[in-house]
């Protein structure tokens, strides 16, 4: 080879690039020239020597650097990434960042204490030939919590937390004297204050005791305490919620559309408390009708920089948990003094439009009303007005009925698509244990109130949207859909003979919803629809309007709800400003509010997916050792979930107890394979399980395969 050298330059580049290789594929390993020429199979003396030369060069040209006498390292230039840790249960993690395109894997080596939701600056790593990049924390720039829910471990000298999230992986050293009266065996939160360097174990204080494992009160606590979700208002916000007075003045009667002898009435869920919403309904001629959307006039009461406004701000959503609500705002209001109760006088912000028989919008105006509903009802009541053509004010709720139906055949027509699921729902017992497990439908009832909704919601922000003045407005945005995730869903439901047309976003549309109407009733549903909504994005809270694409809407928000969402009420300000000549143009501040309010739903989702999972787990702890039919709805490296057909309750089969063969995990084609019999578990099969163990404190159920 050192012959070559003399006429070939050629080559000696190859040769350069052959030992840079060796530690691009090494990062952390060091080398002397001897072990380089291993590594590449050289032992010729001469070839040898010129390996030196080559690893001196390298080192003049800043790739190698000289760690000690003779031995060489690579020179990693450091790429600083700042991201977010994503923590998996497994102990390592991932870092998300907006200026990398993809995320950065962190082993939990390399994670230095960060945890999940932290902002971090990551180091990247050379890349391995075919391997995903890899980086370690250098630095926690911001830490996303430091209170953790869990149960305690208490010894003679000492007590640790153990968490309740699956991401903590560790457990928290409590001295005896911060305890704070906390007992074993207790459910608590716990506030890390100190980490030192050498101590592998953060150290932390109790700050407050929920109370006592499984007890329904300290586990619904536990579940909102878990994602940061308050329980109970500050003393001082129900002061001044308790100060607001629930009389009307003659002089805001009066500077009001007086709504109060038209026929109205809510229509809600049967546990509902807060009614934010009303119906009115006019007939004009024989061919036209006036229909009033009145939403609660929350803002009237709730001025801006007020404690209750704060406080509404800053939990941006109600929280709808198994058991209980959470409202966003104090029950003196979200129950009593803006909820649009039966026989009260009520102030509302509505949307009126006048319709012709084919729900065509002739006219609409938008203000401020006063409203006197008529009649509680509930979606069971309506369903069955509708099915039977009898009841109370039946003429006015089938009149909605057609419109609706025609507004919502329109809607699909333009590209919405159908994502509409079924609710699973408990009944509980005294206690807070459920007895029974049931699903609650989605009926012409609830497709009444949503078209209605989305009409006022979509003009809303039309009005504003296509102003030329271009105010400063939060819309409800939903961008398309990511198409590899497409392609891939395509490919799965191909497997059960459904075919997505692919080729436009009215392709794609028509085809999702013939294909989701298709499943309805079949046993693959729930996982279609599942799979479906996961190959979307999700809709968050935006002052950056790119439309609703799940809508099909150029233009769309929330104005319905403000009882329960702070985004309604930042809504109805803007559009009360509006109405009046005021262009809002405080971008910043409204952009970083949506912000906040998008992850405040999120957060609020996820408490309630946490309440219904622990719930569920509840519900079948007495039932270990019986059989159920169930369809397999993931497929994982470490194991296949699987969901009971008659409840809807998930659990795993653990990989490691399918003993028949050695599975092997095909991602691609979501299923694993058995390497010597074949023997294949797809997603969406049909299997018959056993439950084995209910584990209430990790919400998890295990079940084993009956073959």
């Amino acid at each position: 080879m050192s012959k070559k050298k003399k006429g070939k330059n050629g080559d000696l580049k190859i040769l350069m690039q052959n030992v840079l290789n060796v530690f691009y594929l090494n990062p952390d390993r060091s080398y002397n020239y001897k072990q380089i020429a291993k590594k590449l199979f050289i032992d010729n003396k001469d070839d040898r020597k010129l390996i030196q030369d080559v690893v001196l060069k390298l080192c003049k040209a800043g790739k190698l650097k000289e760690v000690e006498r003779g031995k060489y390292k690579l020179n990693r230039k450091p790429i600083d990434i700042v991201g977010k840790i994503e923590m998996t249960s497994m102990g390592y993690a991932y870092v998300i960042s907006e200026n990398y395109k993809e995320p950065i894997f962190i082993s939990q080596k390399n994670l230095n204490r960060a945890l999940d939701g932290d902002i971090v600056k990551v180091n990247l790593f050379a890349r391995k030939k075919s391997k995903n990049i890899e980086g370690e924390v250098l630095e926690i720039i911001e830490r996303s919590r430091d209170t953790f829910v869990g149960v305690l471990e208490v010894s003679t000298n000492f007590a640790f937390l153990v968490a309740d999230n699956k991401k903590m992986p560790y457990d928290i050293f409590i001295p005896i004297e911060k305890l704070n009266g906390a007992k074993d065996g207790q459910k608590a939160i716990a506030k890390i204050i100190d980490w030192p360097d050498h101590v592998k174990n953060p150290i932390g204080e109790i700050i407050e005791v929920l109370g006592n494992k499984g007890d329904n009160e300290t586990e619904m606590h536990a579940i909102l305490a878990e994602f940061g979700l308050p329980w109970r208002f500050p003393i001082e916000v129900d002061k001044e919620a308790e100060e607001i007075s629930d009389k009307i003045t003659d002089e805001e009667i009066a500077s009001r559309r007086d709504f109060r002898d038209i026929v109205t009435f809510t229509i809600d869920p049967e546990d509902a408390k807060d009614f934010d919403d009303a119906l009115s309904i006019r007939k004009i001629d024989d061919n036209k009708w006036e229909v009033g959307v009145h939403i609660a006039d929350v803002t009237y009461y709730v001025k801006p920089d007020t404690l209750i406004d704060q406080e509404a701000s800053q939990r941006a959503t109600s929280v709808y948990l198994v058991d209980r609500t959470v409202p966003m705002l104090p029950e003196r209001l979200s129950n009593y003094i803006c909820s649009l109760r039966p026989d009260e006088d009520k102030l509302c912000f509505s949307a009126v439009f006048i319709l012709n028989e084919n729900a065509k919008i002739l006219d609409e105006w938008f203000g401020r009303t006063i409203i006197r509903s008529k009649r509680r009802f509930n979606y069971k009541e309506v369903q069955q007005i509708i099915d039977t053509g009898e009841g109370e004010f039946v003429e006015e709720i089938l009149t909605l009925h057609k419109l609706a139906q025609k507004l919502r055949i329109e809607r699909f027509k333009n590209g919405s698509i159908a994502f509409e699921r079924d609710e699973v729902k408990f009944e509980l017992n005294e206690k807070g244990e459920p007895v029974r497990i049931f699903i609650r439908e989605y009926g012409y009832s609830n497709q009444l109130i949503e078209e209605f909704m989305l009409l006022a919601n979509k003009r809303v922000a039309n009005l504003i949207g296509n102003n030329k003045k271009k105010p400063v407005f939060v819309y409800r945005v939903h961008d398309k859909p990511n198409i590899d995730k497409l392609k891939s869903f395509a490919q799965f439901v191909k497997k059960f003979g459904y075919k997505l047309d692919l080729s436009s976003d009215k392709g794609i549309a028509n085809s999702l919803n013939k294909l989701l109407i298709s499943v309805r009733g079949k046993q693959e549903q729930d996982l279609i629809e599942n799979l479906a909504l996961r190959s979307m994005a999700k809709a968050i809270y935006s002052t950056k309007n790119i439309g609703h694409y799940g809508l099909g809407f150029s233009h769309y928000t929330h104005f319905t709800s403000p009882i329960r969402r702070y985004p309604d009420m930042m809504v109805h300000r803007i559009l009360s400003d509006f109405l009046e000549g005021k262009i809002n143009g405080e971008k910043k501040k409204y952009e970083q509010l949506c912000k906040h309010s998008s992850q405040m739903e999120q957060l609020a989702v996820e408490a309630e997916r946490a309440s219904v999972k622990y719930k569920q787990v509840e519900f079948m702890k007495n039932k270990i050792g019986e059989i159920y039919e169930g369809i397999i709805s993931g497929v994982t490296e470490w194991g296949i979930y699987v969901e009971i057909v008659e409840n809807m309750c998930e659990g795993m089969i653990h990989l490691r107890n399918l003993k028949d063969d050695f599975y092997i995990y095909d991602e691609k084609n979501y299923c694993i394979v058995g390497k010597y019999a074949k023997r294949k578990f797809q997603l969406g099969d049909t299997i018959k399980v056993k439950l084995v163990n209910a584990d209430i404190d990790k919400k998890q159920l295990d079940f084993v395969l009956v073959d």
